[in-house]
């Protein structure tokens, strides 16, 4: 991460630290007077599982309270009015320097897909993620 003109600088709370207090809070809400349980470790569980996430039991219980005091917060900012607020793309400016479009000459195929582990004519072949037409996800002889 480069320091210099623009750069922006964040304070994260230190990882012992419920995620929480990191967070400013709207005024007249105490976070830790609200309640936590907005989540479940159930709910926890199948996140981590979905993510792919291998979570010990202590972890699961301190994600069930920082997604519970998270969901909170998000409940905190929906009561504020922001009607006046105009729509941001970013918490902080970006700036997107654009370039100018120009036709350059593609890759050939053939170099395109050199080190693709499998394709399919002029195509990279991939597994299947979602039902084909017969309703069946990937099988076996897919990729």
């Amino acid at each position: 991460m480069g320091v210099g003109p623009g750069t922006q600088h964040y304070n994260v709370p230190p990882c012992n630290m419920p995620i929480w207090q990191g967070l400013p809070q709207p005024v007249g809400h105490d976070m830790k007077s609200r309640s936590m349980s907005r989540i479940t470790p159930e709910e926890v569980r199948e996140l981590a599982l979905l993510a792919r996430l291998a979570l010990s039991d202590q972890e699961v219980a301190r994600m069930t309270s920082d997604l519970g005091a998270i969901l909170t917060y998000v409940d905190a900012l929906r009561e504020l009015d922001t009607a006046g607020v105009e729509a941001m793309t970013h918490a902080v400016p970006f700036d997107c320097p654009l370039r100018e479009d120009r036709v350059e000459p593609s890759l050939p195929v053939d170099e395109a897909l050199a080190n693709a582990p499998r394709r399919e004519a002029s195509f990279f072949q991939v597994p299947r993620i979602v039902p084909g037409p017969g309703g069946g996800g990937a099988s076996e002889d897919e990729p």
